[in-house]
């Protein structure tokens, strides 16, 4: 069972998000729309660089495809060395080559922490061999540019 605390500090989340307090109502909202905007920015960033990204828009769980599972410790520790921790999954929590590093995106990050992060991961891609896909400079607002793939 959750302790009192814990169930006292989920009401008042699900109340500040859902916008039924009146001390809170558009706070909720704002939070919202701003992770929205972050996890697409971030999403469309990892995009035009030549990641393949997986899930989608608007979702601030933003995972990126690594494939060979050589690849999971190499992309970690090179985003490690420059500043970043990454969620990475591979077998058995996905088929053998299909292993993936997660981010998570929150509406509290700016969007100079995204671009800096953004740049970090390049590099860090582009040292392990990780950008499958060619740069995409023009991706707009396109739903069709988020891919999946399983």
């Amino acid at each position: 069972a959750m302790s009192v605390p814990a169930v006292q500090q989920a009401l008042s989340a699900l109340r500040v998000i859902m916008g039924t307090d009146p001390a809170t109502a558009e706070l909720g909202a704002r939070k919202i729309k701003q992770l929205r905007e972050n996890s697409n920015y971030f999403r469309k960033g990892l995009l035009q660089m030549g990641c393949r990204v997986l899930g989608d828009l608007d979702s601030p769980v933003i995972p990126i495809m690594l494939f060979h599972p050589e690849k999971i410790s190499g992309f970690s520790r090179a985003c490690l060395k420059r500043g970043l921790a990454v969620v990475v999954v591979g077998y058995p929590a996905t088929s053998l080559i299909n292993s993936r590093a997660r981010f998570c995106v929150s509406a509290s990050h700016t969007i100079e922490e995204l671009e800096r992060a953004l740049i970090h991961i390049k590099a860090a891609a582009q040292e392990v061999g990780v950008l499958y896909d060619r740069y995409r400079p023009n991706l707009g607002d396109d739903v069709a540019a988020t891919r999946r793939y399983a």
